[in-house]
């Protein structure tokens, strides 16, 4: 596939070999993409290193959003190799297990704020920072899922999280069309990663969407790869403010 060569593609939140970052990484770099890969300390360094050396990552550099200056400095790192960004994939979300666990009417504000800022707010720096590196246009990418559009079971606050991620990106997409950057959602169904791990219950879910999907399959992080690769590639050009959904079809069902 050469459908992203010659392409500068970031992507922020690989947390080892299974995560959908990873996913998309791999697909992005198959695609003959020029792949910028980010962990988010030295505890994750070495489960992201194997992944940035299997993608033949050209820079690997530390991202954690909430410390002060690291995103600037990945931009400026960015900017100063290619003097040009094409693709960023946001693929981070946080809340602190506390408040993921418990209802929605108990969540602090704190916790609230937390989950905002890092899955939020997090893609609006992004955007920011990537505007004035994406001169011929470009792609924004993020990570999203079927609770925030409905209530599922155990997904609790991250549901209404996921909600403000998906207006975001719609606000996001208007704003940035006049410069022909485009900004999409990808919905991928239930996966076993370590951050879908961490909800309550998950096991259930995930057999529930292996029995309901209409395939009665899972989706696996390759497949969340290649629409992320579709939606990265110049054949995608009219394609903006939209969810992409890569749940086998599990979102018709009522």
């Amino acid at each position: 596939m050469t459908a992203l060569k010659g392409k500068v593609v970031l992507v922020v939140g690989v947390a080892n070999a299974d995560s959908i970052a990873a996913g998309c990484a791999q697909a992005c770099s198959d695609a003959g993409a020029e792949v910028v890969v980010t962990y988010v300390n030295d505890t994750a360094k070495p489960y992201v290193q194997p992944v940035a050396d299997t993608v033949g990552a050209k820079l690997f550099l530390p991202l954690d959003v909430e410390v002060s200056g690291e995103m600037e400095a990945v931009f400026d790192a960015v900017r100063d190799r290619w003097g040009k960004l094409d693709t960023v994939v946001h693929s981070i979300a946080y809340c602190p297990a506390s408040d993921l666990h418990g209802r929605v009417t108990d969540c602090s504000a704190k916790g609230f704020a937390q989950a905002m800022d890092v899955s939020v707010h997090s893609l609006i720096r992004m955007a920011r920072l990537a505007e004035p590196l994406m001169t011929n246009g470009g792609t924004i990418l993020t990570m999203t899922y079927y609770g925030g559009e409905k209530v599922v079971d155990h997904y609790n606050i991250m549901g209404p999280v996921k909600a403000a991620l998906e207006g975001t990106m719609r606000a996001l997409a208007v704003e940035s069309g006049p410069k022909n950057i485009r900004v999409n959602a990808i919905s991928p169904g239930p996966l076993q990663t370590r951050a879908g791990s961490g909800i309550a219950h998950f096991d259930t879910l995930i057999n529930a969407a292996r029995l309901r999907a209409p395939g009665q399959c899972l989706i696996t992080v390759a497949d969340v790869g290649n629409v992320a690769v579709m939606l990265a590639s110049d054949g995608a050009r009219s394609i903006s403010g939209d969810i992409a959904y890569v749940d086998g079809g599990l979102h018709v069902r009522a």
